[in-house]
């Protein structure tokens, strides 16, 4: 398994993100109690040969990397902020 999809695993798992159901983009759901908890993931569980610190930055490139919504979805169903 490839480290970006373990570190997408592991995020998901903490529910930082989740999945457009029609589209599959990766969506931030901007819960820092999610996003700590995968943080706190990263620093207990980091992959073969990747120190805490790799991880940590590795999982924060990640979720910073993830918008809110999804591109495909028309705008019209985005809010009133996108």
């Amino acid at each position: 398994m490839t480290r970006l999809v373990k570190y997408l695993r592991d995020i998901k798992e903490t529910g930082a993100i989740h999945e457009c159901e029609e589209h599959g983009w990766m969506q931030d759901r901007a819960d820092p109690h999610a996003r700590q908890r995968a943080v706190e993931l990263a620093c207990e569980y980091p992959p073969a040969g990747i120190s805490t610190d790799h991880s940590v930055a590795a999982i924060l490139d990640v979720l910073d990397s993830i918008g809110d919504t999804c591109p495909e979805c028309p705008a019209s169903e985005r809010g009133p902020e996108d």
